[in-house]
């Protein structure tokens, strides 16, 4: 039976900024609190758009994993991997690659739009057009069925999905399937059988939507079954064979759009970011000199919160009455652009302190940060092996 399991991953780009942890590693605090979560550093993926300065993957991870755990993600909750040290995605990545038409690689929207976007950079490479496809063996070797994305990963998404039902259709065909399902039936007795049979009936039939929820929801309830029957019985419920890769779903999570220092989105490219780990000086003499509204050349001139940067800063970090004294205090010139700004500091400061905190203690202790890492490479490695047994049976590769 599949349980419900998140899998995210982040390249490892070194120190994180305060985009990383309001737009992604904030939901992940979230999940890890309701969901069984597996986050991986993607380091074969860095290597599609940085190939050529393969020396800061390393590094970089590291830096990274410790900002993960100095956010807050725990890994007595979460299962925390680095993606080269689980070969079977490789494997799954070429395997996939066999029936994978080229057309779906080079309709992926952010294909050509990272090309454009990193002209400087000899993207015409097989490893640049496939890494849609090796984020979908991310996601696939797992059977992790909640992916949290943004509205720019949408696509790939679906593409994996369409990964997931090519590879069920073509090889999910088990021999002696029907009847196999009709032991399986058996084994839920005689009236829950019938209510599935029922069910599965008006929703291919029918097109019933709610027979399909309530059949699934019937199976969840199966204890008797095994993992087998239930994936039998589930790809039987929507017409298909034996469903070996799970088709992943959309998490819907809270996204937060953290600006930069200039009001573009926080970005290294844009050399606009805040660190997570930054001291409190640069914090204070970044903020203090962000830019303001063009139109408050005097202090004595009144400004516009629409059209400061910082403003963008006060709704995500001040309440509500702060925010009403900048208003008020902005528009009819009653403070100042630095007085505006003190709140914004101190608030990214409070913030900042616990993480500062965790991460002094993983940077004081690296075996641990390694030890945390090579436990959660031992579980996503046995969780894989799990996946690929499947896999190599399903094509002809389980004879060794």
């Amino acid at each position: 039976m599949f349980v419900d399991r998140v899998l995210s991953g982040m390249r490892p780009t070194g120190n994180l900024h305060l985009g990383h942890y309001h737009g992604v590693l904030k939901n992940w605090l979230a999940l890890q609190q309701k969901y069984e979560c597996l986050f991986f550093v993607a380091d074969w993926h860095a290597l599609t758009t940085h190939y050529d300065s393969p020396e800061i993957i390393g590094q970089n991870s590291w830096d990274m994993v410790i900002d993960w755990l100095a956010a807050g993600v725990d890994p007595a909750r979460a299962t925390l991997f680095i993606q080269s040290k689980v070969p079977a995605h490789a494997e799954l990545y070429l395997l996939l690659s066999m029936i994978t038409p080229l057309g779906w690689l080079e309709r992926v929207p952010t294909y050509k739009d990272q090309q454009e976007k990193l002209a400087g950079k000899d993207l015409s490479t097989y490893g640049f057009l496939g890494y849609p496809l090796l984020q979908s063996a991310d996601i696939l070797i797992y059977r992790a069925n909640l992916v949290p994305v943004g509205e720019d990963q949408a696509p790939h998404l679906e593409f994996t999905r369409e990964i997931s039902r090519r590879f069920n259709h073509i090889f999910g065909k088990e021999p002696d399937f029907e009847n196999k399902v009709a032991q399986a039936i058996k084994k839920m007795g005689s009236r829950k059988g019938k209510l599935y049979s029922e069910l599965r009936n008006r929703y291919q039939e029918q097109g019933d939507e709610s027979a399909l929820i309530a059949a699934r929801s019937l199976l969840e309830e199966q204890q008797n079954l095994s993992t087998d029957d239930h994936e039998r019985l589930s790809g039987h419920l929507e017409g298909k064979s034996k469903i070996i890769l799970p088709e992943p779903q959309t998490l819907l999570t809270q996204a937060s759009r953290m600006p930069g220092l200039d009001g573009q989105k926080m970005s290294k490219s844009y050399g606009n970011t805040i660190g997570l780990r930054e001291d409190a000086d640069s914090i204070t003499r970044k903020v203090r000199t962000m830019p303001t509204d063009p139109a408050r050349i005097r202090r004595s001139d009144p400004g516009n919160p629409e059209k400061c940067p910082v403003w963008q800063f006060h709704q995500l970090y001040s309440s509500a009455e702060t925010r009403n004294w900048v208003q008020q205090g902005c528009t009819s010139a009653g403070i100042g652009c630095l007085e505006c700004k003190q709140p914004v500091i101190q608030a990214i400061l409070d913030e900042q302190a616990p993480i500062l905190e965790r991460a002094r203690m993983y940077e004081k202790d690296p075996a641990q940060v390694r030890k945390i890492i090579a436990d959660g490479c031992e579980k996503a490695n046995w969780l894989a092996e799990e996946t690929m047994r499947d896999v190599r049976a399903a094509l002809g590769l389980g004879y060794l």
